[in-house]
Parts: C-alpha cells; structure tokens; sequence
C-alpha cells in the first residue's frame, strides 16, 4: 500500500480553499477531483487527519468531516485503527455504490451500444489506435533485399531463441551510438514490444508480485501484468492537463513524472519490477529529463527493483529534445524497443537490451511462448534498423503537422477540453470538462469515430476525465473526427441520463 504524506497532499491541494462552499466541503471535493484524474494513487493511504489539519492550518473537524463525505461517496476505504485508503465508486445497476476493480463493467445491450472490436468498422474513423502506416518504399525495399539474403540462411535450422545476429548487431550499434555502450550479445530479438514485455514478466516476476507503472500508462502493458498475475502499483503524474502544464494548451513544464511519488513508492513497495516510458510517453507524450532518470534509476536500486524502460517511441521526438537512453545510466537497467511505432505495426518486431546473464534468462523464459522470431522479417529489420533515418524526417514533418492541426482544431472545437501538449509521439491526453470519457467511447460510433476510453489507461477505474486523441490521421480526417467528438459530447450534455447509463460500457482494445 503507498502511503501518500501530509507535505505531499498538501502540495497537490495546492489554493483549495476559495469560494463560499463549507470548507470540509471543498476538501473533499479536489481531494476526489485528483483521484478522478490519477493524481493520487488508488489504494493510497491519505495522512491522517490531525497531521493534514496542521499541515492546512484547518481544524481537525473539518479534515474529518471531509474524510467523511469521500467514505460516503465511495472514494475512501477504511479499517479501524487504519489510514483512510482512496478508492473509484462505481454505480451498479440496482443504484448502490460498490468499488471499481481492473475488470472492464457489463456490456450494455441495444443499438449503437456494443464494444468495438480490435479492427473499426468500415467507415468508421479510428482513434483508438496510435499507429502510422508503413512507410512504404523503405519497408518493401527491406523485405527486397532480405529475400536476397534468405537462401544463405536456408541449411540452418531456423530456430533462434535470441534473433539474429545481423539484427541484433545494428540495434546493438544505435545504443552505442546514443550513449549506452552495447554488444550483440546484449539483445534478444522479440516479435514487438509486447512480447518483449511478456518474457520480461515470465522471467522475473512471480504472482502477486507488485510492478510500479506510472499512471496513466499504456494499457496493453497494464494489461500483460495483470495477465501474469502480478499487481500494478500505480505512481501517479503531474503532468496531466491542468496540472504541470504552463497553461491549459501550453507547452509542456520542466517534467510531468512526479520524482517524489516514484521514489516513495519504491520504497515504501519495494515492487519487483518498474514498467516507464520515459520516451515521449504514452499516453500523454511527455518526456522525462535526464536528471531525473538518473534519479530514477538510483531509486529502483536502492529498493532493488528492476526498471523496465519501454522506447518504442524514442525515435518519434517532434520537438528535439535531447535526452540519453536511461540504459546509460545502469547496466541493470532493461530496455524494450521496437519498430512498430517508426516504421509499421505489421512488422512485428522488437527486442529487449539488458546485461548478457539476463539476456540468457529472457531466452530461456522464451522458449516456453515460442522458439524465436521469423527469419525473413529479422533479414528485413535489419536493414530498417541499420538506415532507421531514412524514414523519419518525412514521417516527423507529417506528424508536426497533424499535430499542430490537432492542437488548433480542439482549441477551436472543444475549448472546454485541457490538452497536454506532447512533446513527441502519437497522441493528445486531454482532460474533459466531466467525467464522460467512457460515455463518449460508447456513442462514439454512432458519429463516425471510434474512441479508446480514458479508464484504459489507468488503474481502478481512473481517467474517466480524459481521452487520449492521437494526431496520426491527415489533417483533413483529424477535422471530420474532431467535428464528430464535438457532436457526440453535445448529445451528452443534451441527455445527461444517458451519460450516467454509459459509465459502465466494456473497454475496448487498443494500441
């Protein structure tokens, strides 16, 4: 269980007591705003009442009345003789209040109600994936050349646990080349990133063993750690909208990792693996300094934790903004890197850096889930990664550019929505004006767009406030999408019935 100290709520309360509500009142109120929005942690222990009644120069009453009304509403949980512990209320059916879990609510029954599925119906604009297209002539001039290559490597058995060593050199080579020495024998080829992280998982963790994450987070990794029975600590940002920003559509502030939380719940955890995404992190796009990932990487030492650092994104920096691989730092530290996110999710491969003797253990984990990755995409990513430049320029100038349409349309669209502003990537983190996220993803269809919910990207039922919008389309698309947002939050705010029936809508499956 993190604890969360009087000085660190205080600091997120930040000027609470303005306006003419009760003081107790108004309390509860940010308190539970900053739950709702991830701020705070799920199962944290809020400090006790006297020490926060000190800390605010409140009486005691009006902390305990406050603690309270949270109780009452359902964000707060507590034993006797125990710290209060925040929590997500979810309405069922029969009107009571009962506590979120991980797993999504009911399907709801009747027309233009049903989940989507992993691909969008015909028609439909998508923006529950953040993903790019091939780029076109690079890929097929790969796959060329690796058929060329293909008939040497015939006699062979095919099988390699750890890739092959041409691919494995050239991954090699660009970690040397940005700061963190490496060698061939320091990579093991995967078929993405998410099969990276599930050999991670196989490898070092055991059930109910506890994995920080950052929060929010991407979910299809939120999804591997529950899958392997492990438990997700969630450390919560201070960069979502409205709350380490320079302003609602400002650029981003010094960092949006809060140092504190991490290293607290590190220590107070002691969880066996850490999962970040330091590099134009999904899904806010923000990206993490170097002094703070020397930082973190001398917290999960200290607490004997092992940091798994996700770089999918790495190469897709907008605003180039110089940063070093959080590998350089530490030879203990693991990194997962992949092609998707550059060049095209279809060609399924990653790899995972990390010291030689865990190298050894990740291949031998692996042959449990499959004997080694195909030859012919290997052959192919090879030469991808060896002229990984060649694309980027052109794919970087189009994603500004969308980007920048994004910004401008939403600013113009939706200018009650707060919008994060990344710094690299493929995606917005906005923060709605009421708690409809979920709402939003199940009507969403009915407009022409297919959403991904903010609760995807949390713990516990969180986010509920914000969506994730990625800028991936051409301009004139990410206008249609945006118009179709704007109609679908109208008809919530037209029906707010319908909004709460919505609330409890099945997730749906994203990347």
């Amino acid at each position: 269980m993190t604890s969360l100290g009087a000085p660190a709520l205080a600091r997120l309360l930040g000027t609470w007591n303005v306006g003419a509500s009760p003081a107790y009142r108004k309390l509860a109120d940010v308190v539970r705003l900053l739950v709702l929005d991830g701020r705070v942690a799920l199962d944290a222990a809020l400090p006790s009442e006297r020490a926060l009644s000190e800390l605010l120069g409140v009486s005691r009453t009006t902390v305990t009345a406050a603690y309270g009304l949270l109780r009452e509403q359902g964000f707060l949980t507590s034993g006797q003789g125990s710290r209060s512990r925040t929590r997500i209320p979810r309405t069922t059916p029969a009107g009571t209040t009962a506590l979120t879990g991980p797993t999504p609510g009911p399907a709801l029954a009747g027309p233009g109600l049903a989940a989507p599925g992993l691909a969008a119906p015909e028609g439909l604009i998508d923006l529950a994936y953040a993903s790019l297209p091939a780029s076109g002539e690079v890929v097929h001039r790969a796959f060329a050349a690796a058929l060329t290559e293909l008939p040497a490597l015939l006699p062979g058995f095919g099988y390699d646990a750890v890739g092959l060593l041409p691919l494995r050199e050239a991954v090699a080579a660009r970690y040397t080349a940005a700061g963190a020495p490496t060698t061939a024998d320091q990579i093991l080829v995967t078929s993405g990133a998410q099969h990276a992280l599930n050999i991670i998982l196989r490898a070092l963790v055991g059930r109910h063993d506890r994995v920080l994450v950052e929060h929010p987070s991407y979910p299809n990794a939120l999804d591997a750690i529950r899958a392997a029975g492990c438990r997700a600590v969630p450390a919560a940002f201070t960069g979502n909208p409205g709350a380490g920003t320079d302003g609602a559509r400002g650029r981003q502030a010094a960092s949006a990792w809060d140092l504190e939380a991490l290293q607290a719940a590190l220590m107070q955890q002691r969880p066996r693996l850490a999962y970040v995404v330091p590099d134009f992190h999904n899904p806010t796009g923000h990206v993490m300094p170097d002094l703070q990932r020397r930082h973190l990487v001398r917290a999960a030492t200290a607490a004997g934790t092992t940091l798994v650092v996700d770089e999918t994104l790495r190469e897709l920096n907008l605003d180039g903004v110089e940063t070093t691989p959080v590998a350089a730092f530490s030879p203990a530290v693991v990194t997962v890197g992949s092609l998707s996110k550059s060049h095209w999710g279809g060609l399924r491969t990653g790899w995972i850096r990390a010291s030689e003797d865990l190298i050894q253990r990740f291949a031998a984990a692996r042959t449990s889930l499959d004997l080694g990755g195909p030859v012919m995409e290997q052959l192919a990513a090879a030469h991808l990664v060896r002229a990984l430049d060649e694309p980027l320029p052109a794919r970087l100038t189009a994603l500004r550019d969308s980007r920048a349409a994004l910004l401008e349309l939403l600013a113009g669209h939706l200018p009650e929505w707060e919008v994060a502003y990344p710094s690299g990537g493929l995606s917005a983190w906005c923060r709605l004006p009421a708690p409809i996220s979920t709402a939003l993803t199940v009507i969403a269809p009915e407009f022409g767009i297919r959403l991904a919910a903010g609760p995807r990207f949390g713990v516990g039922g969180a986010f509920e406030r914000y969506l994730r919008v990625p800028f991936t389309l051409p301009p004139e698309k990410l206008e249609t999408a945006v118009l179709a947002l704007r109609s679908a939050q109208d008809r919530l705010d037209a029906a707010p019935q319908l909004r709460r029936t919505l609330r409890d809508a099945p997730a749906v499956a994203i990347a």
